[in-house]
Formats: C-alpha cells, sequence, structure tokens
C-alpha cells in the first residue's frame, strides 16, 4: 500500500504542474492581446455606424501613438463629461487619466463622424493605411487587456462620446464590440468602473447592457467600505471562471448557473 506521504507529495506535485500550466496559458493569452495591431481587422461590420442620423467610422489607436492634438481632444472631452460626476474629486482624478491615456498598453477605438453627404464616398477619404484625413474625432473607447483577481480581462478605462450623439445607440454598439474584442482575445470578462453619481451611465450598464455590480466592488466586498467609496466595478463574464470570480458572491458558488466556456 501507498504510503499517505508519498500520495500527498505526488498530488502536490500534480497541483504544481497544473498550475505552471494555466500560468504559461494566461502569458500566452496576454501576449497575444497585447501584440495585436488592429483590434477592428476582424470585425470589418463594426468599422461603420450609420443610424439615427449618424454616420460614423471607428479606428484603432495605441496610448503610446497619441499625436498632440488627439491628447488634447482627450482631455477636454473628460472634463466636459466627468468633472460633474467626479465633483471635487476631478483635478486630482484628471492627473491621473492624463497619464493613464498616454500608456502604451493603453488601446483606444476612436470615433470619426462623417457628414451625411459624403457618407458614400467613404473610400475616397482614406489613405494607403486605411486612417482618416479629414473628418474629427467625436468619441473613443480607451480599454486594456490586463489581469484582474488572475483572470485575463478587458477593463475599459473609458467611454466617451460628445453630448450631441449621445442617446443615438452608438453607445452599446460600442460596447458590443468591445465584447466581441474580449471574446475574440479570450478574455475571461469586461470590467468597468463607473462613479456612482453618474446615474445615466449606471442605468445604461446595468440595464440596457445588463451589466451586473462585481464581487470585487467595494459595495460587494464589505458593504460598510462601499459606502465610502464613490465608484462600483461593473462586469460581465464570458466564461464559467470568470463568472466565479466576478459575478458571484464568495462561497455560493455552488447556486451559480454554469455558462458555456470557449
Amino acid at each position: 500500500m501507498e504510503a499517505k506521504g508519498e500520495i500527498d507529495h505526488r498530488e502536490n506535485r500534480m497541483k504544481r504542474k497544473e498550475m505552471l500550466e494555466k500560468k504559461k496559458t494566461i502569458d500566452e493569452i496576454m501576449k497575444s492581446a497585447s501584440s495585436e495591431k488592429d483590434c477592428l481587422a476582424h470585425f470589418p461590420h463594426f468599422r461603420h455606424y450609420q443610424r439615427n442620423g449618424l454616420c460614423i467610422h471607428l479606428e484603432s489607436g495605441r496610448g503610446d501613438k497619441l499625436s498632440s492634438n488627439t491628447k488634447k481632444y482627450i482631455q477636454n472631452l473628460l472634463k466636459l463629461n466627468m468633472e460633474a460626476p467626479y465633483g471635487p474629486q476631478w483635478p486630482a482624478e484628471e492627473k491621473v487619466k492624463r497619464r493613464e491615456m498616454v500608456a502604451s498598453e493603453a488601446r483606444y477605438i476612436f470615433v470619426h463622424e462623417i457628414p451625411n453627404e459624403d457618407a458614400n464616398k467613404e473610400s475616397e477619404m482614406m489613405d494607403k493605411e486605411r486612417k482618416l484625413i479629414c473628418y474629427p474625432i467625436v468619441g473613443f473607447v480607451h480599454y486594456r487587456f490586463i489581469l484582474e483577481e488572475e483572470v485575463p480581462v478587458l477593463y475599459v478605462y473609458e467611454l466617451q462620446l460628445e453630448p450631441r450623439i449621445q442617446g443615438k445607440g452608438l453607445g452599446k454598439f460600442l460596447m458590443q464590440l468591445i465584447e466581441l474584442i474580449a471574446g475574440k482575445n479570450r478574455m475571461g470578462a469586461v470590467v468597468l468602473t463607473v462613479q456612482k453619481a453618474n446615474l445615466l451611465a449606471m442605468d445604461f450598464y446595468l440595464h440596457k447592457l445588463k451589466y451586473t455590480i462585481s464581487a470585487i466592488s467595494p459595495s460587494r466586498v464589505d458593504p460598510s467600505l462601499g459606502l465610502e467609496k464613490s465608484y462600483e466595478i461593473l462586469c460581465k463574464a464570458l466564461d464559467h471562471e470568470a463568472q466565479i470570480v466576478f459575478e458571484f458572491p464568495l462561497g455560493k458558488t455552488s447556486l451559480l448557473p454554469k455558462i458555456e466556456v470557449r
């Protein structure tokens, strides 16, 4: 009969092997996602949005490749949309966002508005590298591929649209695209942070897009701590492991309905 010590040693060795294999897989996923040059290339039909009086073209970007004019635009739109929800915290938060926006790991989707009269001439406004040469940016999404609770996730840092183009379905369209990008890059979830004072954004994500307040959000980790924090962490899990980590309270996973794993 095999000694208990030998059995424990073999089980521990198997567990270490599983952990190393899992780490290797995660590293490969993150490396592959981070090396993607143009995440929109896989979804050509999502480059265009022509509904509700809008004609939009989307382009990819990176934080370390932003022009000075684009940096200035991002700063101005952030201030326009976010100064009120942050209140007195905005000056400090603005400095943080300025650093975040130019990081090499920052990925962007830029929203260009095309006048309706030019909508049928789109091919004429593109050069050989498919860069828009004349139409303005009217919004953007800033996202990153990161590890959160040891799970690869797509974290949406910003979804900002100029007020005049809000409420026309474009935000939902962009988040659908984000979820496709996350799935294509084998991310376990889409995660984002929303200020509690931003009631329109909270309603948009929770009720229109069916995101949930994550199990890692302060209000769910510790309700008393949550009262002190001005934000909630929201999520939408894309596989079973991420669902357990982000959507369900610790210790109650046996009640969790299993979703299909890619």
